[in-house]
C-alpha cells in the first residue's frame, strides 16, 4: 500500500495477531477506555492484553483489516477497520467474546457496555467504514505513522463502493484537532458517568 519512504503500509494478516496486540496494547495502555473499563486490578498488563487481542481478532474471525508499519525491529504501528453491517458475526467471534470477559469479569463487562450504550446513538446511516484502533510504539510515536496510516484508510474507503467515509471516535479532547485537520468532524459526544466522554467523529470521502 502507500509508500512514504521508507515507511510502507502492509495489509497484516493472522501470523501478525501477537504484534499487532503487542503495539496496541503498549499504545493504548493509559488510554481512557482502558483505565475505565479494567479498573485498577494489579494484572492490569495483562488485562489489557486480553481485551486488545479479543478487538484484533473479531477483525480477523470477521474477515476485515489489520494494517501496519514495520521498522527494522518489527511492527511499529497498526490500526484496525471494520465495515459496520457488513458479515455476520462468526460463533467463534460470539464464543471468544464470552471468554474474554468471563476472564475480565462481569463489573468490566458492565462499563464495556455502559460505554458501548453511551457512544451507539452516533451513527452514520450512509455506508462507511470504521477505524477501530490506531496506534504506534512509544518508541515510533511523533515520525508521521499515524498520518500514513489514516491515509491508508481514507484510501480504502474511496475505493469501496459502498463507502462514503471514515468514522472513529476518541476519548482525548486534544485528538480532536488533530483529526479535524484529516478532515474529521465531531458528530456527537456523550459522557460515561462522571469517568469519561467520547466523541464521535466522520469524514467523508472526498
Amino acid at each position: 500500500m502507500r509508500d512514504g519512504g521508507r515507511n510502507r503500509v502492509e495489509v497484516l494478516g493472522p501470523e501478525d495477531v501477537a504484534d499487532v496486540v503487542s503495539v496496541l496494547s503498549e499504545s493504548f495502555f493509559d488510554y481512557p477506555v482502558m483505565r475505565f473499563v479494567l479498573g485498577v486490578e494489579a494484572d492490569y498488563s495483562s488485562r489489557i492484553e486480553r481485551l486488545v487481542t479479543f478487538f484484533v481478532m473479531a477483525r480477523v474471525l470477521r474477515d476485515e483489516i489489520l494494517l501496519g508499519v514495520r521498522d527494522p525491529t518489527g511492527l511499529s504501528a497498526c490500526a484496525l477497520v471494520s465495515f459496520p453491517g457488513g458479515k455476520p458475526s462468526p460463533a467463534r467471534l460470539a464464543a471468544l467474546r464470552e471468554h474474554t470477559w468471563a476472564h475480565l469479569g462481569p463489573e468490566a463487562r458492565s462499563r464495556y457496555e455502559s460505554f458501548g450504550a453511551a457512544a451507539a446513538p452516533f451513527t452514520v446511516d450512509a455506508g462507511h467504514i470504521h477505524l477501530n484502533m490506531i496506534g504506534a510504539r512509544r518508541s515510533a510515536q511523533g515520525q508521521g505513522l499515524g498520518r500514513l496510516l489514516l491515509e491508508a484508510v481514507h484510501e480504502i474507503s474511496a475505493a469501496d463502493g459502498a463507502s462514503t467515509g471514515v468514522t472513529l471516535s476518541t476519548e482525548l479532547e486534544s485528538n480532536i484537532p488533530l483529526y479535524e485537520h484529516f478532515g474529521y468532524e465531531v458528530i456527537g459526544s456523550a459522557s460515561v458517568g462522571s469517568a469519561l466522554t467520547t466523541w464521535a467523529m466522520f469524514r467523508r470521502d472526498l
